[in-house]
């Protein structure tokens, strides 16, 4: 391939931080130049970025380190990096060739020049969505299947709790032990989140955590006979009051410990004698270290996939200006996170349903502040009043009075809607 140069935009990480990650944190830069061409003497490959990850351990990478972690704190000024899906362009690696799709440890930016292909793998699977390897079939869905699968050894008939259980680690979980023949419950910090994990990932039981006065409460309610297995996502108040709950010879696989994050000084765990009383063995992992059975993890989850009997969400940001929001989101509460990515361009006409709800009235907000014309549907007077007396819809009408929903929005306004699926959407970004 010929060199070529070209202009590449690039997300910088500003100075290390305290408390919550703010968008202002990260800057959007653009390189004059960037080389499509390997060095010579090297086995490096160099990507077209089509998919960023974005994940809860990204923002431990923004602390100042006191001390080595598992992974390498972000150098002010330096490109955010984290795991992703490119397509190479130019390739010296005897296992990766051009036009290959990959997926691993990149930069967030348009282009990459990995230097690093040791945990760089080659797409085996192009007939499902290319998405999937930075969720389901990438580090949390590997994650997943190693913290349930080799930590916990789990077996028919257990009873597991998952925290966080609607995030990308915790929906696959769920499902791995349902499909073990085990009972299972995820915690979850909304209504609507509960309510996924009974009705789309088939939970047995699920509840908000933070309506929960008393966690320990919540967890016999829930499993009056004990907990077998734990998958630790969030730390903090929840394990402790896991530790009193947990039966004999019970196992916890800790993954990570979102609510500690972004606190300066971490909360105590008080009841770890509940380990040693009731012989409960409490296991940390990293993925890095089960690296040679990602590909039997990969199989597994690729047949369940097109067996049905595997479900995945994902939301997805389009454009890398998006990646800032996407992180900050992670820690500041997904519903407007939602509203911002399904959003688009100036001067479009744009439908929302259930426009008065949390997300539906915030797209309505990015719509018109990005000068669209903004139709809603409501279940009421006084929600079709509200929304086009202080939320500013153009229009709105009741949907339970309309006889005929097509002519009603036809009256109301023409509407289109996009939204990107994997290989195609791949290809269309690759043009």
């Amino acid at each position: 391939m010929a060199e070529e140069v070209m202009g590449s935009k690039k997300v910088i990480f500003k100075g290390y931080i305290t408390g919550l990650p703010k968008e202002s944190d990260m800057e959007i830069v653009t390189a004059n130049t960037v080389r499509l061409k390997v060095p010579e003497g090297s086995t490096a490959v160099i990507v077209k970025n089509l998919y960023l990850s974005c994940d809860p351990y990204m923002r431990a990478c923004m602390t100042k380190p006191d001390e080595p972690s598992y992974f390498a704190a972000y150098v002010p000024g330096s490109v955010i990096t984290g795991y992703g899906v490119g397509k190479v362009l130019d390739s010296s690696h005897p296992d990766f060739k051009v036009g290959d799709f990959v997926w691993g440890m990149t930069g967030w930016e348009e282009y990459s020049l990995i230097m690093a292909t040791e945990q760089l793998f080659k797409i085996k699977y192009t007939d499902v969505p290319l998405s999937h390897y930075t969720g389901l079939l990438g580090m949390p869905g590997f994650t997943a299947y190693v913290g349930f699968h080799k930590i916990c050894s789990p077996k028919k008939g257990e009873y597991v709790l998952v925290s966080a259980a609607s995030g990308a680690v915790g929906q696959l979980v769920g499902q791995l032990a349902k499909l073990m023949g085990c009972y299972v419950v995820g915690s979850a910090g909304s209504d609507e989140k509960v309510n996924l994990l009974k009705n789309k990932f088939g939970f047995d039981e699920a509840f908000n955590y933070k309506k929960e006065p008393d966690l320990n409460a919540a967890l016999k309610r829930c499993f009056p006979e004990g907990i077998d297995i734990y998958f630790e996502n969030v730390g903090g108040p929840m394990l402790d009051a896991v530790l009193c709950n947990m039966r004999n010879h019970g196992r916890i696989s800790v993954c990570g410990m979102i609510s500690q994050y972004n606190l300066e000084k971490p909360e105590g765990v008080h009841n770890l004698f509940y380990l040693i009383r009731n012989q409960v063995r409490m296991e940390g992992f990293t993925v890095a270290h089960f690296i040679p059975q990602y590909h039997q993890f990969e199989d597994l989850i690729v047949r369940h996939i097109k067996d049905g009997k595997i479900s995945y969400v994902e939301d997805i940001a389009e454009g890398l200006e998006s990646a800032p929001a996407a992180l900050v989101g992670l820690f500041t509460g997904m519903q407007g996170f939602t509203a911002y990515i399904g959003f688009h361009e100036e001067g479009e006409y744009v439908f929302v349903s259930a426009a008065s709800g949390a997300v539906g009235h915030l797209v309505s907000q990015f719509a018109k502040l990005m000068g669209c014309y903004v139709v809603g549907s409501a279940g009421s007077d006084e929600k079709v009043d509200l929304l086009k007396n202080k939320f500013g819809f153009d229009e709105g009408f009741n949907y339970k009075e309309e006889k005929n929903l097509s002519a009603a929005l036809k009256r109301s306004a023409d509407f289109h809607f996009q939204k990107a699926a994997s290989m195609e959407h791949a290809e269309q970004l690759l043009a």
